[in-house]
């Protein structure tokens, strides 16, 4: 059960050449994403994905299938979240953050300088000044029809253990996923499913402060998206939609966070 979008929203706009202006519309609930194609150099893709492999601080997860480099709030208390983050904060700005033509710097100052005449903020979202991770690199590698099974990232930001995170008032907007793939191999394409879940979803299923899984069976009934993601592209969409993973070959590597209107003046990014 939940909220379907009509047809007009729930599609995907494509560009060849990144625009922060589709960025904003996907964050006030234009359409459901954008996906920006080859916008990332074979230089630096191949740079970042190396150094995230060969990154001492690059580890396995112990609670999904996937290689991971920085912190992710899900499922955990703010403090716990927040300590991890600034222990890997050294790591993951040397990987990323080192010069201009890492994605997660030109993008963060385009959108940036996009909000910027409106007089919006943009910067890392706070609990008592203590920052979020700046961006998570990953690589997942489920067995089975998908490497990420269908869930959604609403529900991960009403969390009680994390009560006074600035995430907490995204939700009164919209809960945008940003990922920047740097490699894959084959396979590994975005689904979409047209149903924004409700609380009475999330407590029949149990997952009512994670979002995650989604029961396929469940999502028979739903219009989808598939969309092919391919190195070097960057995508934004609605994480508030059930979305998934397909099953892809060798190591599909990326880099995400999440981003969204705290209030009317500032958005905020976390992991």
């Amino acid at each position: 059960d939940g909220y379907r979008a009509d047809k007009s929203y729930f599609r995907f706009a494509e560009r060849t050449e990144f625009d922060p202006a589709n960025v904003l519309a996907v964050l006030r609930n234009e359409y459901l994403g954008v996906i920006f194609r080859s916008v990332i150099s074979a230089d630096i893709r191949t740079k970042l994905t190396q150094r995230f492999w060969d990154e001492p601080k690059t580890r396995r997860r112990e609670d999904a299938p996937a290689y991971f480099l920085g912190a992710y709030s899900f499922d955990k208390s703010i403090g716990t979240y927040l300590d991890e983050s600034a222990d890997v904060h050294p790591s993951v700005a040397a990987v990323l953050d080192a010069e201009a033509s890492s994605p997660l710097v030109w993008f963060r100052d385009a959108v940036a300088g996009e909000l910027r005449p409106e007089g919006i903020s943009l910067r890392a979202a706070e609990r008592d000044g203590r920052k979020a991770c700046l961006a998570l690199m990953r690589s997942w590698d489920a067995d089975g029809a998908f490497s990420l099974s269908p869930h959604e990232d609403l529900a991960q930001c009403l969390d009680p253990r994390q009560a006074g995170f600035e995430a907490q008032h995204v939700p009164n907007y919209e809960v945008c996923a940003v990922n920047m793939c740097l490699a894959n191999d084959g396979g590994g394409r975005l689904v979409l499913w047209n149903v924004r879940p409700d609380d009475a979803s999330r407590k029949r299923l149990g997952i009512e402060f994670t979002g995650f899984p989604y029961p396929v069976a469940d999502l028979a009934g739903f219009d989808e998206l598939r969309v092919d993601v391919h190195a070097g592209d960057v995508y934004v969409f609605n994480g508030a939609y059930v979305h998934a993973v397909e099953a892809n070959q060798g190591k599909r590597t990326n880099i995400a966070f999440f981003m969204g209107f705290r209030n009317s003046r500032t958005v905020i990014t976390w992991t």
